[in-house]
C-alpha cells in the first residue's frame, strides 16, 4: 500500500511515518524543503520526499495521484502569534485541509484520514465526553478557531460522501514535543525549570506513539464518516507537575502557582519580547487561558472500534520524561 502523507516533519508526522513503515507501507510525504535535518530522517526510512505544500494545491497532485489512501496531518499550533503568524495558520490550517481533502476527493483516493484535535469541541464543561459532545464554549486562541473551522469543512466533504475518516488527538506527549509542556519538560529534566506555574486546569493527554498506531489503525480498520478521539485519559495539570517532581529534575516544589488574571496578563506582556528575541513562545496569553481549561474526554470509542489501546496519562508522561532525560544524557555527553 502507498499512502501519501502531509505534516510528515512534524511531531506526530515523524512517528506516523514510522509506525507506517514498520508495516512495510510505501510512504510519499509531502515537505517544503527536502534537505532540512528532519526530511533526512524521512528519507533515510525509506520515504519518497514531495516538494508542495497544502497551501498550494496543485503541488500535491502529481504525489498525491494513485495512493491507497492519504493521511492529512499537517497543521500549524502556535501560541501567542503575532499578526502574520496568525495569517500563515489560518492558511495551513484552514485553507491546506481545504486543498488536500479537496484534492483527494477529486481523486478519488478510497481512503482519507484527517486528523484533526479535541479543541475541535473546546471546555467538556466537568465531565468527560466522547464524540457526541456538542461546543459549549467559544474558542479561546486562535489555533482553536482555525481548527474548528478545518474540522468543520472535514464534516462537510464527509456529509458529501468522501471517503474520510476524522480522528481527533488530544494534549499528545512525547520526546520532542514543541508545544508548552514539551519544552517545560526539557527544562526540567536539565534542572531549569523555576518553581512558579500557572493552571488548574484538567487535560486529556494522549503518548504520540499511541497516536501513529491509532492512526495506521484508522486507515486500516477506521470507519468512513466517522470521527474518533484519541485519548488515554485525564490529568490536573497540577498532577502533572507533582508526577514529574517524583522523578529526577529540576525542583521538588512548585513555590508559587499564578493566578488566572496574573498568568494570562504576564503571558501577554512576553508575547513580543519572546517574537523580538527568536525565543520558543513558551509564555503567552493564549497558553495562559489553556492551562485553566478544562478539557476531558475518552478515547474508548476508538479502542473499542479500532483495536488499539492508549497508556494512561500517567505513564504517557514518565515515559515523555524518560526519553527527554536520555537526550538530555546524550547532549551532554556529546557537548563534553
Amino acid at each position: 500500500m502507498r499512502v501519501f502523507v502531509t505534516g510528515a516533519t512534524g511531531f506526530i508526522g515523524r512517528a506516523l511515518v514510522r509506525a507506517l513503515r514498520a508495516q512495510g507501507w510505501e510512504v510519499t510525504a509531502l515537505v517544503r524543503d527536502p534537505d532540512n535535518a528532519q526530511a533526512r530522517e524521512l528519507s533515510a526510512l525509506g520515504v519518497t520526499l514531495a516538494r508542495g505544500d497544502v497551501t498550494q494545491r496543485e503541488s500535491m497532485r502529481a504525489p498525491m495521484t494513485g495512493a491507497a489512501a492519504v493521511i492529512h496531518n499537517a497543521g500549524l499550533y502556535e501560541m501567542g502569534g503575532d499578526a502574520a503568524l496568525d495569517a500563515r495558520m489560518s492558511a495551513v490550517n484552514i485553507e491546506g485541509t481545504r486543498n488536500a481533502l479537496g484534492l483527494a476527493d477529486e481523486l478519488k483516493i478510497p481512503k482519507i484520514v484527517y486528523v484533526s484535535t479535541a479543541f475541535y469541541w473546546g471546555e467538556s464543561g466537568g465531565r468527560v465526553r466522547d464524540e457526541s459532545f456538542v461546543r459549549e464554549t467559544a474558542p479561546l486562541s486562535h489555533y482553536e478557531a482555525t481548527k474548528t473551522e478545518a474540522h468543520e469543512l472535514a464534516l462537510g466533504f464527509q456529509r458529501n460522501g468522501c471517503p474520510l475518516v476524522i480522528v481527533c488527538p488530544v494534549a499528545v506527549t512525547g520526546e520532542g514535543d514543541h508545544a508548552a509542556l514539551g519544552h517545560f519538560a526539557r527544562l526540567y529534566v536539565r534542572g531549569l525549570l523555576p518553581p512558579i506555574g500557572f493552571g488548574n486546569g484538567v487535560l486529556s493527554f494522549v503518548h504520540v506513539d499511541d497516536v501513529a498506531n491509532a492512526l495506521v489503525r484508522a486507515v486500516d480498520a477506521g470507519r468512513i464518516g466517522e470521527t474518533y478521539l484519541f485519548s488515554g485519559g485525564q490529568l490536573p495539570l497540577r498532577e502533572v507537575f507533582r508526577l514529574w517532581q517524583t522523578t529526577p529534575g529540576g525542583f521538588r516544589r512548585i513555590w508559587w502557582w499564578m493566578p488566572k488574571w496574573l498568568a494570562v496578563a504576564y503571558g501577554a506582556l512576553l508575547e513580543a519580547p519572546q517574537r523580538w528575541l527568536k525565543l520558543p513562545r513558551l509564555f503567552s496569553a493564549d497558553l495562559a487561558r489553556a492551562a485553566f481549561m478544562d478539557l476531558r474526554f475518552s478515547g474508548a470509542k476508538a479502542e473499542r472500534e479500532l483495536g488499539v489501546h492508549f497508556r494512561d496519562p500517567r505513564q504517557s508522561w514518565l515515559d515523555t520524561l524518560s526519553a527527554e532525560r536520555a537526550v538530555a544524557v546524550r547532549s551532554d555527553r556529546k557537548a563534553s
